[in-house]
Protein backbone atom coordinates (compact mmCIF):
# COMPACT_ATOMS: atom_id res chain seq x y z
CA UNK A 1 0.00 0.00 0.00
CA UNK A 2 2.97 2.64 0.63
CA UNK A 3 4.23 1.65 -2.54
CA UNK A 4 1.20 2.26 -4.24
CA UNK A 5 0.58 5.61 -2.53
CA UNK A 6 4.35 6.98 -4.05
CA UNK A 7 3.51 6.05 -6.99
CA UNK A 8 -0.07 7.52 -7.09
CA UNK A 9 1.58 10.85 -5.39
CA UNK A 10 4.22 11.17 -8.37
CA UNK A 11 1.55 10.59 -10.60
CA UNK A 12 -0.85 13.27 -9.21
CA UNK A 13 2.48 15.56 -8.95
CA UNK A 14 3.81 15.06 -12.46
CA UNK A 15 0.08 15.14 -13.78
CA UNK A 16 -0.64 18.87 -11.63
CA UNK A 17 2.92 20.62 -13.04
CA UNK A 18 1.39 19.94 -16.87
CA UNK A 19 -2.01 20.25 -16.35
CA UNK A 20 -3.11 16.65 -16.98
CA UNK A 21 -1.82 16.74 -20.58
CA UNK A 22 -0.80 13.01 -20.47
CA UNK A 23 2.97 13.32 -20.73
CA UNK A 24 5.15 12.00 -18.51
CA UNK A 25 8.41 13.47 -16.95
CA UNK A 26 11.08 11.38 -15.20
CA UNK A 27 11.16 11.93 -11.57
CA UNK A 28 15.02 10.80 -11.44
CA UNK A 29 18.01 10.78 -13.60
CA UNK A 30 18.12 7.98 -15.89
CA UNK A 31 20.86 5.14 -16.38
CA UNK A 32 24.63 5.59 -17.17
CA UNK A 33 25.62 6.24 -20.21
CA UNK A 34 26.85 2.86 -21.72
CA UNK A 35 30.52 2.48 -22.29
CA UNK A 36 31.58 2.00 -26.35
CA UNK A 37 35.13 1.78 -26.14
CA UNK A 38 37.00 2.23 -29.55
CA UNK A 39 33.51 1.19 -30.81
CA UNK A 40 32.24 4.57 -30.68
CA UNK A 41 35.28 5.87 -33.26
CA UNK A 42 32.68 4.42 -35.75
CA UNK A 43 29.22 5.22 -37.73
CA UNK A 44 29.32 1.95 -38.50
CA UNK A 45 30.99 -1.16 -37.42
CA UNK A 46 30.44 -4.74 -38.93
CA UNK A 47 31.54 -8.08 -38.47
CA UNK A 48 30.43 -9.65 -41.50
CA UNK A 49 30.04 -6.51 -43.76
CA UNK A 50 28.81 -3.44 -45.10
CA UNK A 51 27.09 -2.96 -48.61
CA UNK A 52 25.13 -0.12 -50.33
CA UNK A 53 23.40 0.88 -53.17
CA UNK A 54 22.06 4.26 -54.41
CA UNK A 55 23.39 7.74 -53.10
CA UNK A 56 24.25 6.86 -49.53
CA UNK A 57 26.46 9.27 -47.27
CA UNK A 58 27.82 8.80 -44.11
CA UNK A 59 29.47 11.22 -41.71
CA UNK A 60 32.09 9.13 -40.01
CA UNK A 61 34.23 6.27 -39.75
CA UNK A 62 33.14 2.87 -40.93
CA UNK A 63 35.21 -0.28 -40.66
CA UNK A 64 35.00 -4.38 -40.54
CA UNK A 65 36.86 -6.80 -39.20
CA UNK A 66 37.18 -10.51 -38.63
CA UNK A 67 35.84 -10.18 -42.26
CA UNK A 68 38.43 -8.20 -44.93
CA UNK A 69 37.88 -5.20 -47.20
CA UNK A 70 36.02 -7.55 -50.16
CA UNK A 71 33.05 -7.62 -47.59
CA UNK A 72 32.77 -3.68 -48.27
CA UNK A 73 30.31 -3.38 -51.16
CA UNK A 74 29.44 -0.85 -53.60
CA UNK A 75 31.87 1.94 -51.88
CA UNK A 76 33.81 1.96 -54.90
CA UNK A 77 36.85 1.83 -52.29
CA UNK A 78 40.42 4.24 -53.08
CA UNK A 79 43.25 2.24 -50.99
CA UNK A 80 46.52 3.75 -51.26
CA UNK A 81 49.54 1.21 -51.46
CA UNK A 82 50.28 0.30 -48.32
CA UNK A 83 47.68 1.85 -46.52
CA UNK A 84 45.84 1.60 -43.44
CA UNK A 85 42.29 3.14 -44.60
CA UNK A 86 40.73 3.57 -47.87
CA UNK A 87 38.63 6.22 -48.83
CA UNK A 88 35.18 6.47 -50.72
CA UNK A 89 33.21 9.75 -52.29
CA UNK A 90 30.05 8.00 -50.02
CA UNK A 91 31.90 8.52 -46.82
CA UNK A 92 32.99 11.52 -44.80
CA UNK A 93 35.91 9.97 -43.14
CA UNK A 94 37.65 6.98 -43.38
CA UNK A 95 37.26 3.08 -44.33
CA UNK A 96 38.69 0.17 -41.94
CA UNK A 97 39.06 -3.42 -42.74
CA UNK A 98 40.65 -6.20 -40.45
CA UNK A 99 43.22 -6.96 -43.99
CA UNK A 100 44.65 -3.36 -43.81
CA UNK A 101 48.07 -2.24 -43.09
CA UNK A 102 49.25 -2.43 -39.35
CA UNK A 103 47.63 -0.79 -36.77
CA UNK A 104 44.37 -0.92 -38.47
CA UNK A 105 43.93 -4.88 -37.68
CA UNK A 106 44.77 -4.90 -34.13
CA UNK A 107 42.44 -1.86 -34.16
CA UNK A 108 39.87 -3.10 -35.44
CA UNK A 109 39.89 -5.87 -33.51
CA UNK A 110 39.77 -4.35 -30.48
CA UNK A 111 36.75 -1.85 -31.73
CA UNK A 112 34.60 -5.17 -32.37
CA UNK A 113 36.09 -6.35 -28.65
CA UNK A 114 34.90 -3.34 -27.54
CA UNK A 115 31.67 -3.42 -29.25
CA UNK A 116 30.83 -7.00 -28.07
CA UNK A 117 31.46 -5.59 -24.20
CA UNK A 118 28.92 -2.89 -25.21
CA UNK A 119 26.73 -5.29 -25.81
CA UNK A 120 26.64 -7.10 -23.61
CA UNK A 121 26.93 -4.42 -20.48
CA UNK A 122 23.61 -2.92 -22.53
CA UNK A 123 21.86 -5.98 -22.42
CA UNK A 124 22.48 -7.01 -18.52
CA UNK A 125 21.45 -3.35 -17.37
CA UNK A 126 18.59 -3.62 -14.69
CA UNK A 127 15.17 -2.64 -16.25
CA UNK A 128 13.27 -0.23 -14.98
CA UNK A 129 9.66 -1.04 -17.20
CA UNK A 130 9.26 -3.65 -18.90
CA UNK A 131 7.32 -4.97 -21.79
CA UNK A 132 6.58 -1.30 -22.90
CA UNK A 133 3.47 -0.73 -24.94
CA UNK A 134 3.33 -5.30 -25.39
CA UNK A 135 6.69 -4.32 -27.85
CA UNK A 136 4.57 -1.56 -29.62
CA UNK A 137 5.70 2.18 -28.96
CA UNK A 138 4.69 4.23 -31.73
CA UNK A 139 2.84 7.36 -30.61
CA UNK A 140 4.35 7.45 -27.06
CA UNK A 141 5.98 9.99 -25.02
CA UNK A 142 9.23 8.24 -22.80
CA UNK A 143 11.13 9.39 -20.10
CA UNK A 144 15.03 8.54 -20.08
CA UNK A 145 15.30 4.80 -18.13
CA UNK A 146 16.06 0.98 -18.83
CA UNK A 147 13.45 -1.14 -20.73
CA UNK A 148 13.47 -4.32 -21.36
CA UNK A 149 11.30 -6.26 -23.71
CA UNK A 150 10.86 -10.31 -24.15
CA UNK A 151 9.88 -10.05 -27.49
CA UNK A 152 10.62 -7.63 -30.32
CA UNK A 153 9.41 -4.07 -30.91
CA UNK A 154 7.74 -2.15 -33.20
CA UNK A 155 7.38 1.42 -34.33
CA UNK A 156 4.58 1.77 -36.62
CA UNK A 157 4.21 5.90 -35.70
CA UNK A 158 5.91 8.56 -34.49
CA UNK A 159 7.85 8.04 -30.90
CA UNK A 160 9.07 10.44 -28.52
CA UNK A 161 12.22 10.66 -26.13
CA UNK A 162 11.75 13.24 -23.95
CA UNK A 163 14.60 14.27 -21.83
CA UNK A 164 17.37 16.82 -20.88
CA UNK A 165 21.12 16.69 -23.05
CA UNK A 166 22.62 13.82 -20.45
CA UNK A 167 19.81 11.57 -19.73
CA UNK A 168 20.35 8.51 -21.35
CA UNK A 169 17.65 5.85 -22.70
CA UNK A 170 18.98 1.57 -23.09
CA UNK A 171 16.39 0.07 -24.34
CA UNK A 172 16.69 -3.91 -24.70
CA UNK A 173 14.78 -5.95 -27.37
CA UNK A 174 15.01 -9.98 -27.05
CA UNK A 175 14.00 -10.35 -30.49
CA UNK A 176 13.63 -7.76 -34.19
CA UNK A 177 13.30 -4.08 -33.98
CA UNK A 178 11.21 -2.70 -36.55
CA UNK A 179 10.37 1.01 -37.28
CA UNK A 180 7.81 1.50 -40.13
CA UNK A 181 8.30 3.70 -43.53
CA UNK A 182 8.55 7.41 -43.09
CA UNK A 183 7.85 6.99 -38.90
CA UNK A 184 10.68 9.17 -37.16
CA UNK A 185 11.66 8.69 -33.34
CA UNK A 186 11.68 12.41 -31.98
CA UNK A 187 13.88 14.22 -29.52
CA UNK A 188 12.64 16.77 -27.21
CA UNK A 189 14.12 18.62 -24.38
CA UNK A 190 17.57 18.34 -25.54
CA UNK A 191 17.42 14.94 -25.80
CA UNK A 192 20.99 13.56 -27.61
CA UNK A 193 21.39 10.60 -29.95
CA UNK A 194 24.60 9.77 -28.54
CA UNK A 195 22.86 9.10 -25.39
CA UNK A 196 20.26 6.49 -26.75
CA UNK A 197 21.15 2.73 -26.90
CA UNK A 198 19.02 0.38 -28.94
CA UNK A 199 19.83 -3.42 -27.63
CA UNK A 200 19.37 -5.93 -30.34
CA UNK A 201 19.40 -9.76 -30.40
CA UNK A 202 17.35 -10.09 -33.41
CA UNK A 203 17.43 -7.67 -36.87
CA UNK A 204 16.76 -4.29 -36.96
CA UNK A 205 15.10 -2.73 -39.71
CA UNK A 206 14.49 0.67 -40.43
CA UNK A 207 11.70 1.65 -42.74
CA UNK A 208 12.23 3.53 -45.90
CA UNK A 209 12.44 7.60 -45.28
CA UNK A 210 12.24 6.48 -41.52
CA UNK A 211 14.53 8.86 -39.55
CA UNK A 212 16.05 7.01 -36.41
CA UNK A 213 17.92 8.66 -33.71
CA UNK A 214 20.13 6.59 -31.41
CA UNK A 215 23.06 4.19 -31.36
CA UNK A 216 22.32 0.78 -32.60
CA UNK A 217 24.31 -2.01 -30.86
CA UNK A 218 22.95 -5.50 -32.88
CA UNK A 219 23.79 -8.67 -32.01
CA UNK A 220 22.88 -9.70 -35.57
CA UNK A 221 21.88 -7.58 -38.65
CA UNK A 222 21.21 -4.27 -38.89
CA UNK A 223 19.28 -3.02 -42.25
CA UNK A 224 18.70 0.73 -43.72
CA UNK A 225 15.64 0.85 -46.29
CA UNK A 226 15.68 3.33 -49.27
CA UNK A 227 15.91 6.60 -47.97
CA UNK A 228 16.08 5.93 -44.44
CA UNK A 229 18.06 8.41 -42.22
CA UNK A 230 20.01 7.28 -39.11
CA UNK A 231 21.57 9.87 -36.60
CA UNK A 232 23.74 7.76 -34.55
CA UNK A 233 25.71 4.72 -35.59
CA UNK A 234 25.28 0.92 -36.87
CA UNK A 235 27.28 -1.69 -34.42
CA UNK A 236 26.42 -5.17 -36.17
CA UNK A 237 28.09 -8.72 -35.24
CA UNK A 238 26.63 -9.63 -38.87
CA UNK A 239 26.02 -7.00 -41.55
CA UNK A 240 24.73 -3.82 -42.51
CA UNK A 241 23.09 -2.95 -45.42
CA UNK A 242 22.36 0.70 -46.74
CA UNK A 243 20.25 1.86 -49.72
CA UNK A 244 20.16 5.40 -50.32
CA UNK A 245 20.87 6.51 -46.83
CA UNK A 246 22.15 9.56 -43.98
CA UNK A 247 23.88 8.22 -41.83
CA UNK A 248 25.40 10.83 -39.51
CA UNK A 249 27.56 9.89 -35.89
CA UNK A 250 26.49 12.20 -32.95
CA UNK A 251 28.86 14.27 -31.29
CA UNK A 252 29.82 12.84 -28.45
CA UNK A 253 30.46 8.93 -27.36
CA UNK A 254 29.50 7.34 -23.62
CA UNK A 255 32.09 6.53 -22.71
CA UNK A 256 31.69 6.40 -18.61
CA UNK A 257 31.84 3.08 -16.85
CA UNK A 258 28.54 1.72 -16.07
CA UNK A 259 26.85 2.22 -12.92
CA UNK A 260 23.56 1.25 -11.70
CA UNK A 261 20.52 2.62 -13.17
CA UNK A 262 18.03 4.73 -11.49
CA UNK A 263 14.11 4.58 -11.98
CA UNK A 264 12.20 6.54 -14.54
CA UNK A 265 8.98 7.14 -15.17
CA UNK A 266 7.20 5.94 -18.83
CA UNK A 267 3.63 6.00 -20.63
CA UNK A 268 2.22 2.54 -21.66
CA UNK A 269 -1.23 1.31 -22.94
CA UNK A 270 -0.68 -2.01 -21.40
CA UNK A 271 0.70 -1.76 -17.30
CA UNK A 272 3.91 -2.58 -17.69
CA UNK A 273 5.68 -4.46 -15.20
CA UNK A 274 7.97 -2.80 -13.18
CA UNK A 275 11.31 -4.27 -11.38
CA UNK A 276 10.98 -3.91 -7.57
CA UNK A 277 14.56 -2.80 -7.57
CA UNK A 278 14.30 0.13 -9.56
CA UNK A 279 10.69 1.23 -9.39
CA UNK A 280 9.26 3.34 -11.94
CA UNK A 281 6.19 5.40 -11.97
CA UNK A 282 3.84 4.52 -14.91
CA UNK A 283 0.89 6.09 -16.33
CA UNK A 284 -2.23 5.75 -18.68
CA UNK A 285 -1.03 6.35 -22.77
CA UNK A 286 0.71 9.21 -23.27
CA UNK A 287 -0.57 11.06 -26.00
CA UNK A 288 0.86 11.44 -29.08
CA UNK A 289 3.35 14.01 -29.58
CA UNK A 290 1.70 16.95 -31.49
CA UNK A 291 3.09 18.26 -35.04
CA UNK A 292 5.76 21.12 -34.34
CA UNK A 293 5.27 24.16 -36.11
CA UNK A 294 6.68 24.62 -39.73
CA UNK A 295 8.06 27.35 -41.22
CA UNK A 296 4.74 27.86 -42.39
CA UNK A 297 2.75 27.88 -39.49
CA UNK A 298 5.49 30.67 -37.84
CA UNK A 299 5.05 32.80 -41.20
CA UNK A 300 1.76 34.21 -39.68
CA UNK A 301 3.24 35.43 -36.66
CA UNK A 302 3.20 39.17 -36.11
CA UNK A 303 6.14 41.06 -35.22
CA UNK A 304 5.63 40.83 -31.32
CA UNK A 305 4.28 36.70 -31.69
CA UNK A 306 7.25 36.13 -33.82
CA UNK A 307 9.88 37.43 -30.83
CA UNK A 308 7.63 35.68 -28.46
CA UNK A 309 7.91 32.77 -30.02
CA UNK A 310 12.10 32.67 -30.77
CA UNK A 311 12.13 33.61 -27.06
CA UNK A 312 10.40 30.54 -25.75
CA UNK A 313 12.07 28.17 -27.98
CA UNK A 314 15.77 29.79 -26.95
CA UNK A 315 14.54 29.16 -22.91
CA UNK A 316 14.17 25.33 -23.76
CA UNK A 317 10.17 25.46 -24.87
CA UNK A 318 9.16 22.98 -27.28
CA UNK A 319 8.40 24.35 -30.83
CA UNK A 320 4.62 23.71 -30.58
CA UNK A 321 4.28 25.00 -26.90
CA UNK A 322 5.87 28.08 -27.47
CA UNK A 323 3.41 28.53 -30.87
CA UNK A 324 1.00 28.53 -28.65
CA UNK A 325 2.04 30.57 -26.28
CA UNK A 326 2.99 33.30 -29.32
CA UNK A 327 -0.80 32.46 -30.18
CA UNK A 328 -1.97 34.09 -27.10
CA UNK A 329 -0.52 37.31 -27.55
CA UNK A 330 -3.02 39.70 -29.20
CA UNK A 331 -2.14 41.45 -32.63
CA UNK A 332 -3.56 44.14 -31.20
CA UNK A 333 -0.24 44.39 -28.68
CA UNK A 334 1.70 44.96 -31.83
CA UNK A 335 1.41 47.76 -34.42
CA UNK A 336 2.76 46.41 -37.13
CA UNK A 337 0.98 43.74 -39.46
CA UNK A 338 1.38 39.84 -39.52
CA UNK A 339 5.31 39.98 -41.07
CA UNK A 340 5.49 37.06 -42.97
CA UNK A 341 9.44 35.10 -43.01
CA UNK A 342 12.32 36.46 -45.55
CA UNK A 343 12.70 35.05 -49.06
CA UNK A 344 15.89 32.28 -49.19
CA UNK A 345 17.79 35.26 -50.87
CA UNK A 346 17.44 36.98 -47.49
CA UNK A 347 18.06 33.97 -45.62
CA UNK A 348 21.56 34.12 -47.08
CA UNK A 349 22.02 37.45 -46.65
CA UNK A 350 21.23 36.76 -42.77
CA UNK A 351 23.25 33.75 -42.75
CA UNK A 352 26.61 34.92 -44.16
CA UNK A 353 26.37 37.57 -40.92
CA UNK A 354 26.35 35.07 -38.61
CA UNK A 355 29.67 35.41 -36.59
CA UNK A 356 30.25 32.80 -34.38
CA UNK A 357 31.03 29.18 -34.89
CA UNK A 358 28.11 27.17 -34.38
CA UNK A 359 27.68 23.27 -34.14
CA UNK A 360 25.33 20.50 -31.93
CA UNK A 361 23.98 21.45 -28.78
CA UNK A 362 23.73 25.18 -29.78
CA UNK A 363 20.89 27.51 -29.22
CA UNK A 364 19.47 30.78 -30.19
CA UNK A 365 18.91 33.36 -32.22
CA UNK A 366 22.06 32.64 -34.81
CA UNK A 367 20.52 28.87 -34.86
CA UNK A 368 17.47 30.04 -35.60
CA UNK A 369 18.42 31.84 -38.49
CA UNK A 370 21.19 29.06 -39.79
CA UNK A 371 17.86 26.79 -39.69
CA UNK A 372 15.56 28.75 -41.93
CA UNK A 373 18.48 29.61 -44.33
CA UNK A 374 19.09 25.66 -44.89
CA UNK A 375 15.21 24.74 -45.26
CA UNK A 376 14.82 27.98 -47.52
CA UNK A 377 17.71 26.18 -49.85
CA UNK A 378 15.85 22.64 -49.78
CA UNK A 379 19.38 20.90 -51.02
CA UNK A 380 17.62 17.69 -50.33
CA UNK A 381 16.19 15.37 -47.43
CA UNK A 382 17.94 16.28 -44.45
CA UNK A 383 16.33 19.89 -44.94
CA UNK A 384 13.36 18.07 -45.76
CA UNK A 385 13.66 16.53 -42.45
CA UNK A 386 14.29 19.63 -40.33
CA UNK A 387 11.53 21.33 -42.80
CA UNK A 388 8.71 19.38 -40.76
CA UNK A 389 10.42 20.46 -37.34
CA UNK A 390 10.64 24.16 -38.34
CA UNK A 391 13.26 26.30 -36.94
CA UNK A 392 13.17 25.19 -33.27
CA UNK A 393 16.51 27.48 -32.50
CA UNK A 394 18.44 24.59 -31.15
CA UNK A 395 21.07 23.01 -33.25
CA UNK A 396 20.15 19.56 -33.21
CA UNK A 397 21.42 16.17 -35.44
CA UNK A 398 18.31 17.19 -38.32
CA UNK A 399 20.13 20.98 -38.38
CA UNK A 400 23.68 19.15 -38.14
CA UNK A 401 22.60 16.57 -41.02
CA UNK A 402 21.04 19.30 -43.42
CA UNK A 403 24.05 21.83 -42.73
CA UNK A 404 26.31 18.74 -44.14
CA UNK A 405 24.07 18.10 -46.82
CA UNK A 406 24.04 21.63 -47.75
CA UNK A 407 27.87 21.62 -47.30
CA UNK A 408 28.22 18.58 -49.79
CA UNK A 409 25.61 20.06 -52.02
CA UNK A 410 27.98 23.66 -52.85
CA UNK A 411 31.43 21.83 -52.25
CA UNK A 412 32.19 22.60 -49.01
CA UNK A 413 34.99 19.61 -48.36
CA UNK A 414 34.77 17.71 -45.37
CA UNK A 415 30.90 18.49 -44.50
CA UNK A 416 31.03 18.08 -41.60
CA UNK A 417 27.66 19.96 -40.40
CA UNK A 418 29.48 22.22 -38.38
CA UNK A 419 29.19 26.34 -39.15
CA UNK A 420 32.46 28.01 -39.27
CA UNK A 421 34.70 29.94 -40.94
CA UNK A 422 35.26 27.93 -44.45
CA UNK A 423 31.07 27.79 -44.52
CA UNK A 424 30.95 31.78 -43.79
CA UNK A 425 33.47 32.43 -46.39
CA UNK A 426 31.05 30.41 -49.15
CA UNK A 427 28.15 31.88 -48.14
CA UNK A 428 29.95 35.75 -48.47
CA UNK A 429 30.96 34.75 -51.85
CA UNK A 430 27.71 33.62 -53.20
CA UNK A 431 24.89 35.14 -51.63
Amino acid sequence: MKIFNKVLVGILAVSFVLGFSGAIVALAAGPAKVNLGSAGNFTILSKTGISTTGSTSIIGDIGVSPISASAITGFALTLPAASAFSTSALVTGKVYAADYTAPTPTTMTTAVSDMQTAYTDAVGRASDVTELGAGNIGGLTIAPGVYKWGTGVTIPTNVTLSGGANDVWIFQVAQNLNISSAAHILLSGGAEASNIFWVVAGQTTIGTTAVFNGNILDQTAIVLNTGATLNGRALAQTAVTLDSNAVIMPTSAATTPAVPATPATSATPAAPTVNPATPAVSATPATPASPTPTQTQTSTLTAKQLQQYNQLISAGASPSTALNAANQISPSTNPGQATSLPSASAFGQQVRAIAISLGQGGRGNDVTTLQQFLISQNKGSAAQDLAKVGATAYFGVLTRAALAEFQAKVGINPPLGNFGPITRDYLKANY
